[in-house]
């Protein structure tokens, strides 16, 4: 197979010319197959369905005759509102196996069992969804779904290598409740961060290489809390979405993830990451430097807290106490100075800049000047407020260097902004 190749406007324009197989879309709906392979997982792809038609996307599904033995064709074709074949000998007038894949902008298997695996590594093309890797131009993400001992099979593994080594991007799986009784690494990641990987590769079909094999990465995400009472506490507004990120696109690039995740928004932990979880900005400051002892790379991205209440009261503080004593703040030892101070020859720290702008500097300045007091050799600077940075969806910004460098990045979901770092990361590692 020769996969992986995004596919160029001009040429989709002439293919849809030849023979308009799929329905048209408008322009700004990427035309995405999805397969599904016989397994257990495939209850997954009716959710991952319904987020990729609802952001947007127009999707065929493709499913394999013991898909169908799992899920029925009714739901998939209600949902994508395509019909659904199996054959290479439906539709034959319309060459289906040929152009599905032809006129695709990105096809995902979800989930990709061990067989199907095989049979796309080896070039068999008996059904319609392999046939249609086949003649497939455009990025494929493989979404491997299995029991442990199937996927750490030698002969899994080599043909997840040499899939990977055409270009197509097989994802790395969760660990987890598998069927039965049995748990381990196998199961097949939720449904939105599948998703997620699918909009990177619309958006970047060159974003997840495995350039990061065999590297140890610490990212830290989320938002402290500083306890004032057994209710309340000190925090701010980070969803942790940019550091769940950061992990994702680092595990997917073949990296050795920790996460020290902190207070976050209801995310999934990203597939194929160790998640250690923290409250405070001093939990986080003891985690951090645990992980970072052995850490080729570490990425503060989480929002630490700058001040902590010096006592925290006992019991509720109640409207009816009477002249309640005034909160007296300390501040909180700086994790990311501390890191550049400690760190070992080759050790990479990255840090994260939320800044605003005042009379005296706008963002930029402001993060030029953390670069330099921090000493940090990447420094992402967002500028928040009116929906910037925290809590959205997408993200924007710049990466400082410490040789001077500045690269503008652009508006786009936080995959995209981990992949220009991991990027820049890769670059300053070789």
């Amino acid at each position: 197979m020769n996969l992986g190749q995004p596919v160029g406007a001009a040429d989709a324009g002439q293919r849809r010319a030849a023979g308009d197989v799929l329905a048209d879309p408008t322009p700004s709906r990427p035309r995405v197959v999805l397969g599904v392979g016989g397994g257990i997982a495939a209850f997954k792809s009716c959710e991952l369905l319904r987020r990729l038609t609802e952001s947007g996307h127009d999707v065929t599904v493709v499913p394999t005759e013991a898909a169908l033995r799992f899920i029925g064709a009714a739901t998939f074709e209600a949902l994508s509102g395509h019909p659904v074949r199996t054959g290479v000998f439906e539709d034959v007038p319309e060459v289906r196996h040929v152009r599905i894949g032809q006129e695709a902008d990105l096809i995902v298997v979800a989930p990709a069992t061990a067989d199907l695996i095989a049979r796309a590594a080896h070039g068999l093309a008996d059904d319609l969804l392999t046939a249609t890797l086949l003649t497939a131009r455009c990025p494929v993400l493989l979404v491997p779904a299995m029991h442990t001992e199937m996927w750490e099979h030698p002969a899994t593994r080599d043909n997840v290598a040499l899939l990977r080594s055409r270009g197509v991007v097989v994802a790395e799986p969760a660990s987890g409740r598998l069927t039965g009784v049995d748990t381990g690494k196998g199961r097949m990641p939720e449904a939105v961060e599948i998703a997620e990987l699918a909009r990177l590769l619309l958006a970047r079909p060159d974003a997840l290489p495995r350039d990061l094999t065999g590297t140890r990465v610490v990212v830290s995400a989320g938002g402290t809390r500083e306890p004032l009472d057994p209710v309340r506490y000190l925090g701010n507004r980070s969803s942790g979405r940019q550091g769940f990120a950061l992990a994702r696109v680092a595990a997917q690039r073949g990296a050795e993830v920790t996460l020290v995740a902190a207070h976050t928004a209801d995310l999934v932990h990203p597939a194929g990451v160790t998640v250690r979880r923290v409250g405070t900005a001093e939990e986080l400051r003891q985690a951090v430097h645990e992980e970072a002892a052995t850490a080729d790379v570490v990425v503060m991205a989480a929002a630490v807290a700058d001040f902590r209440p010096v006592d925290t009261a006992a019991h509720k503080i109640k409207k009816t106490d009477r002249d309640p004593d005034p909160v007296v703040l300390t501040r909180n030892p700086d994790v990311l100075a501390e890191l550049v101070a400690k760190r070992r020859p080759g050790q990479l720290i990255v840090g994260f800049a939320a800044e605003t702008g005042d009379p005296g500097a706008d963002v930029l300045e402001h993060g030029r000047a953390k670069l330099r007091r921090k000493g940090c050799d990447l420094l992402v600077v967002n500028a928040v407020g009116e929906g910037g940075a925290f809590e959205g969806e997408d993200n924007a910004g710049w990466l400082l260097a410490a040789d001077g460098t500045e690269t503008p990045i652009p508006r786009g979901s936080k995959a995209q902004l981990a992949a220009v770092l991991w990027d820049a990361v890769h670059l300053l590692s070789d």
